[in-house]
């Protein structure tokens, strides 16, 4: 599945478990034998348990549905983030400030493109790590992926 898909799923769900009192933490898309996964990770105060993920996976049924943004069959599953929670937002780095994060950038800077370390800032542009005695700068735009580490 395409980034532009997994993308426009985020735009249709996130609305919907926001509704629900969820924060959408991220959306998985893969492609399989003629069928399609679609994995939701959610979250809010307090956790998650299964009959908040049975809630969700049931309202984001019908919506598809409706909808109908995935040309073929699909499974959809939702569960909880944990530990290694994926970071895509601002809030989501916000919410995390202090913690251990691995980053993989989309292209390597100085032929180096992952890096764990402790987030120290969050600004509107990026963000900030200490990675092995040193700070490093990142825009968001250029983050492939992010997650917390332990």
């Amino acid at each position: 599945m395409s980034a532009t898909l997994r993308e426009r799923l985020i735009a249709l769900i996130e609305p919907l478990t926001a509704r629900l009192s969820y924060e959408l933490v991220d959306v998985e898309c893969g492609t399989g034998h003629g069928s399609a996964l679609v994995r939701l990770y959610i979250d809010r105060p307090g956790g998650i348990g299964i009959e908040d993920c049975e809630r969700v996976s049931r309202e984001v049924s019908a919506l598809l549905d409706v909808e109908d943004p995935i040309a073929t069959t699909y499974t959809l599953e939702v569960s909880s983030p944990g530990f290694d929670r994926v970071l895509r937002t601002r809030a989501h780095f916000e919410r995390f400030a202090g913690e251990r994060v691995f980053v993989e950038l989309l292209e390597p800077r100085a032929g180096r493109r992952r890096y764990t370390g402790t987030l120290v800032a969050v600004a509107d542009e990026g963000i900030e790590l200490a990675v092995d005695g040193e700070r490093v700068q990142m825009r968001f735009d250029e983050l492939a992926k992010a997650r917390l580490t332990g």
